[in-house]
């Protein structure tokens, strides 16, 4: 589309969130643009064809809380199918490297623990998740590993609160051609603006102007859909300064979370959709898919601490640390089944610089703050703002939404 000069209604970002609001305007007599800085849409929704044979979400994959997930809906719409088989994370262990008595004494340990954060959350007793461990635990590590894969940070960086405050009806569905490419379909009818990379929004006028890669535009209200670590880093500017967002933003910063696909030889030799993980009483591990979808392949997953790492180490650090467990779990000779095909790097990507947010301790109403509106003209989207379903791409759409409504009632309200 040809980019404007001036418009109502400029939208930052073509993430979930900003799709949600671009769809949520439609129709409402308002002007919108969806300006993005990359040269596709999605955000960290992202599907790809790693192979001729193997479809790879390198960002979200998971219809989660399916049940009240506004992406179910949209995606029978657009008649994508659903996969609800459930997933491999507790029910289909592979192999001998974590026994069923073994993983038994581990969930019991971990469902404890959550019970104990619920406990000190009811209380108002705040702080670091790892004050919730209990002291001496053999399974402290693989609960401290599971944060890095639900927050993407350790215990000791997240807010008991915060955590506390999430909501999983532990419902959990697929979309077989990819979450990304769903994301991309629903977004393929809103106006966007691509390889347009916002740097500054100066609402010191009566017109908000916008200073982006492709030229200047003015709008007389913005959404922003950003991620926080863009916002606490002043990646984008706003003039006159917004205190108050920055400083919330570094309160919610991007964890890390990182996947890796390597192709699989001879895959009938394995069963579909298991799990594969040892019992490596450490928090630095990945934790394996064996063909999700029946496909050729075994997908990993990384977060946290020992994903930066991996991610610092350069390209291809994901895939060798995948191999090198696997074959330490199912024997040395599966390494000439695997070949590495596609991962992600989240904390390097210049316009996410992390995978979801998470509150530090003592920040939880940090997500309240940031999702307030500014003068009535500055909105505030994403998975972030979310009270109950960050971390999220229906989280982030929702809010999508929401920022839109909050548009069109000061719209109304003028």
């Amino acid at each position: 589309m040809s980019f404007p000069s001036s418009v109502d209604v400029a939208i930052i970002g073509a993430g979930a969130a900003g799709l949600g609001a671009a769809h949520a305007l439609q129709g409402s007599g308002l002007s919108a643009i969806v300006l993005e800085a990359r040269n596709r849409i999605g955000g960290r929704a992202w599907t790809v064809q790693a192979s001729p044979d193997v479809v790879f979400d390198v960002g979200c994959g998971w219809l989660h809380s399916a049940d009240r997930n506004s992406f179910v809906g949209i995606a029978e719409r657009l008649n994508f199918e659903i996969n609800k088989e459930l997933p491999p994370w507790r029910e289909r262990a592979y192999g001998n490297a974590f026994p069923q008595v073994l993983r038994d004494d581990f969930i019991r340990s971990l469902e404890a623990f959550y019970e104990r954060a619920e406990d000190a959350a009811l209380k108002g007793q705040d702080g670091p998740a790892d004050r919730c461990l209990e002291p001496g635990n053999r399974w402290n590590p693989m609960i401290d590993a599971i944060s890095t894969y639900v927050n993407g940070c350790e215990l000791d960086q997240v807010s008991i609160t915060d955590m506390d405050a999430y909501e999983d009806t532990n419902i959990n569905w697929r979309v077989r051609r990819g979450y990304g490419a769903l994301i991309a379909a629903y977004g393929a009818s809103c106006p966007v603006a691509l390889d347009c990379n916002v740097t500054l929004i100066d609402h010191s006028g009566q017109d908000i102007r916008i200073e982006t890669s492709l030229g200047t535009l003015t709008a007389a209200k913005v959404i922003v859909t950003v991620p926080t670590n863009l916002i606490a880093d002043e990646a984008i500017r706003f003039s006159p300064q917004l205190t108050a967002k920055v400083d919330a933003a570094r309160g919610l910063p991007l964890g890390v979370d990182d996947k890796v696909v390597l192709a699989l030889e001879d895959a009938d030799a394995f069963p579909k959709e298991a799990n594969l993980r040892g019992a490596t009483m450490r928090t630095a591990t990945g934790t394996y898919h064996i063909r999700p979808f029946g496909q050729p392949c075994i997908e990993g997953f990384f977060g946290g601490r020992f994903a930066r790492e991996l991610e610092d180490a350069g390209s291809g650090a994901f895939a060798e640390q995948s191999i090198n467990e696997i074959a330490g779990l199912l024997g040395n000779d599966i390494r000439r089944k695997l070949k590495p095909l596609a991962e992600s790097r989240w904390a390097n990507d210049p316009f996410a610089r992390g995978a979801y947010s998470h509150a530090l301790p003592g920040h939880a109403g940090n997500r309240a703050v940031l999702a307030a509106p500014v003068d009535g003209r500055l909105f505030f989207a994403g998975e972030a703002t979310s009270p109950a379903f960050f971390t999220t791409a229906h989280g982030a759409r929702d809010s999508g939404e929401r920022a839109a409504k909050e548009v069109l009632a000061f719209t109304t309200r003028r």
